[in-house]
């Protein structure tokens, strides 16, 4: 089940991110000319790199770098569910795991569940939001998982009384 934000990411505070909320985002689509110009930049491999040795692959074709698919992933996470107002970035994630191979013409989407959120003890006018964000391809099925943390402004500051 999908929840909607009330705000847009041009409005989206911390206290607009519930814990328990899920919320899915998308389509891109995964280019086998990205996929190439991709792995041939930073993930030289050769069911990355080249159409002809990667059928002889175990993959039985070319397939998207973990690393391409994770920056879809952030391209989607980022126009969709993060603050344009509000978010003060990252301190990492964690778990990241490649579930299946990603291929050309694949179309992906993010499904986002918020895990927790916080606010900081240390500079009470931000929170902490953990997100577990699931990458999943056109069939549905998860091709990449990852928890997210971010750092977001608060709308309100903290009441003293």
């Amino acid at each position: 089940m999908s929840n909607r934000f009330i705000s847009t990411p041009d409005t989206r505070y911390f206290e607009d991110y519930v814990a328990g909320s899920v919320y899915e985002f998308g389509a891109i689509g995964v280019e086998e000319r990205e996929v190439l110009d991709f792995g041939k930049r930073f993930v030289p491999l050769s069911y990355h790199t080249d159409p002809q040795a990667a059928k002889q692959s175990i993959y039985g074709g070319l397939i998207a770098s973990g690393w391409h698919t994770a920056a879809l992933m952030m391209r989607l996470y980022t126009e969709n569910y993060l603050s344009k107002v509000a978010n003060l970035g990252s301190p990492g994630c964690d778990e990241l795991r490649w579930h299946r191979p990603v291929f050309p013409g694949d179309v992906l989407s993010i499904r986002v569940t918020v895990l927790e959120t916080r606010r900081s003890e240390t500079k009470p006018d931000r929170g902490i939001i953990r997100s577990f964000v699931e990458v999943l391809n056109q069939r549905r099925e998860p091709v990449m998982s990852v928890t997210m943390v971010n750092f977001v402004t608060c709308r309100k500051p903290v009441n003293d009384g």
